[in-house]
């Protein structure tokens, strides 16, 4: 019986409280069950004092929630009040100072430079009186009576505009740099042969008008294309996708490179800062963009604008109105064998699509036909292309030998009435 009543009483004394309440500092093991003297405390709704406790407590990626307590042994003795009622409370904008990393005890305060250097000590009336120190009194500006001085005044002025100069050609090399290591239209844009090879555009001047009649469409019309996750989250919160980082103008300056200069997606990547993935959209959205866009415009120029251009070349042959010629673009080879068989071009020895392409007499392009298979004959393409419509019998088009009839003599003039 005396046994059961002490194993009763061993309980009694270490249970002391119902709560579960544990202190969240690191290496600390204060429990609010079986402790009488200790109190915790949540963290305060102060944000700035809340963000003093957090850093104090030195814990990675913690977030308190309202059952998240911290123990009274980590507070300095005057930082703790206790109530009428008997409640243990933190004066405000106290935070956690002892842990265990130090001991529990603060850092004794380091004296100042006045405490800790040595002085002599100052002399007594006696020894001043015995020894009379003379004084000279010396006139304001003591540097003029020195000639070094001057000299070393302008040394220093020439060495602080030498500095200067240097500071400004530093900063000149870093905005180079800075220019160099990310790869847009503004690195291009003082040099019109760059523009050139890189767009096909004949100069910067030529590029920003073309520029600016896109860009309006570009800021509200465009349909990016993005991944099927994005694309579905997208359609379910109606709403646009996001941009990339890149401004749309670099992006039309990283369209017009894959067209022009045939960069891989891996090169782009590398001279824009993007992702492999990312210029593969930008190219696709662009793609789609610009044949929506430049499709719904009319190439077709009228007679009587032709003739007002016409090159003195042509004088010969006034009432010229196209010169048409087919361009094959090469295209993966398909894995049917129906498929090689229509898009094989006899002419490039290789799978191409083929269209026709039609351009004024002083160079400006009035008509572009669809993609046909690289196997169709020009004179097929020039029927399904739908130029016949347009022409009239007081038109003519000069075409290359063997575009419309292998007998054909080389850059004569044909009228559609004839053919």
């Amino acid at each position: 019986m005396s046994g059961f009543r002490g194993k009763e009483k061993r309980l009694a004394f270490q249970r002391v409280r119902k709560s579960a309440l544990h202190c969240c500092v690191p290496l600390c093991m204060n429990s609010a069950r079986y402790n009488r003297e200790i109190s915790f405390h949540a963290f305060p709704i102060d944000a700035e004092v809340k963000a003093q406790w957090l850093i104090k407590v030195r814990r990675d990626n913690f977030s308190p929630t309202k059952n998240t307590r911290v123990c009274s042994r980590h507070f300095r003795p005057g930082d703790l009040l206790v109530t009428a009622g008997g409640l243990h409370r933190v004066q405000k904008g106290a935070t956690p100072v002892l842990f265990a990393w130090n001991n529990y005890e603060l850092p004794t305060p380091r004296r100042n430079v006045w405490e800790r250097r040595p002085r002599a000590e100052s002399p007594t009336p006696e020894l001043t009186a015995e020894y009379e120190v003379e004084t000279i009194a010396l006139p304001d500006h003591e540097y003029c009576l020195n000639p070094a001085t001057a000299v070393m005044a302008n040394q220093v002025a020439d060495e602080n505009e030498a500095l200067k100069m240097q500071v400004r050609e530093l900063q000149h090399q870093l905005e180079v740099l800075q220019l160099r290591s990310r790869f847009g239209i503004q690195r291009l844009a003082g040099s019109d042969e760059d523009i050139s090879f890189y767009t096909r555009f004949a100069t910067y001047k030529h590029f920003l008008a073309f520029w600016k009649l896109v860009e309006p469409a570009a800021n509200t019309k465009m349909v990016r294309i993005t991944n099927a996750k994005a694309s579905s989250a997208s359609s379910s919160d109606s709403s646009q996708p996001t941009t990339t980082k890149l401004p749309p103008i670099d992006e039309l300056l990283l369209f017009l490179m894959h067209l022009s200069v045939g960069l891989h997606l891996r090169d782009l990547a590398e001279r824009f800062g993007i992702h492999r993935t990312t210029v593969s959209r930008i190219i696709s959205t662009w793609t789609h963009f610009l044949y929506q866009l430049l499709g719904s415009q009319r190439l077709w120029i009228p007679r009587e604008v032709v003739r007002a251009h016409l090159p003195p070349e042509f004088s010969a042959f006034p009432d010229t109105q196209v010169v048409l010629d087919c361009t094959e673009v090469f295209c993966q080879t398909p894995s049917s064998l129906l498929l090689q068989s229509e898009v094989f071009s006899t002419y490039k020895s290789h799978a191409t699509f083929k269209a026709m392409i039609g351009m004024a007499p002083h160079g400006a392009i009035t008509f572009v036909s669809g993609l046909y298979a690289g196997s169709m004959s020009d004179r097929e393409i020039f029927k399904l292309s739908g130029i016949v419509s347009l022409l009239t019998p007081d038109m003519a088009i000069m075409v290359d030998k063997g575009f419309l009839v292998d007998n054909l003599v080389e850059c004569k003039v044909y009228r559609p009435a004839f053919l």
